[in-house]
């Protein structure tokens, strides 16, 4: 059983205390005899950090569609978030965690692993894979222009910990970012 489940054979859900559950819809197929092209359900999931790259926005989204058509995907939704990658609320990721445990979706496709997060892809990546959802990144490496965008997050990140340490009106929170603003700064021009 475990075999035909691996090999795609039989569509199988696996529960959290790692037991298989195969739909009763799934055990009338097999009886029936009836062979089932089985629909590939996807999610398109794109971010950018702010509203002026919104046309890279739209461009990741016409990329990703073209993708999916092209694999034979049928797209569930598209889901985009003008957000920095660090930020954990963004209504489109929230969004997808819903497809995913309610179980609405079979694939996620996104350009690259730091559009759905700057940080713990692999998290997510094994969170998803729980419900029987897995995660496509269509490209493999980074776009150099992506430089600006880390250093907008490696900015909010300091920016959160100084407003930790300091206070978030406090002068030497101010200080420190201009400080570490002006080093990258300095870092850009010599780099």
């Amino acid at each position: 059983m475990k075999r035909w489940i691996y090999s795609g054979k039989i569509r199988a859900v696996r529960t959290p205390t790692g037991r298989w559950m195969i739909p009763e819809s799934e055990i009338e197929r097999i009886i029936s005899g009836k062979e089932e092209a089985r629909e590939v359900r996807a999610i398109i999931y794109a971010r950018v950090s702010s509203s002026d790259q919104k046309g890279d926005l739209d461009r990741q989204i016409e990329h990703l569609t073209q993708y999916c058509s092209a694999k034979g995907y049928r797209v569930v939704d598209v889901l985009s978030d003008v957000a920095s990658g660090l930020k954990a609320n963004r209504r489109g990721l929230m969004k997808l965690f819903n497809y995913v445990v309610n179980k609405q979706v079979d694939v996620v496709v996104i350009t690259y692993k730091d559009r759905l997060t700057r940080f713990g892809f692999e998290y997510l990546e094994y969170f998803f894979k729980q419900y029987g959802v897995r995660i496509e990144v269509v490209y493999g490496e980074e776009p150099k222009d992506a430089y600006q965008e880390l250093v907008e997050d490696l900015l909010a990140i300091v920016t959160s910990f100084a407003g930790k340490l300091y206070g978030m009106r406090s002068h030497k929170k101010k200080r420190l970012v201009q400080g570490f603003k002006k080093l990258l700064g300095e870092v850009e021009k010599n780099g």
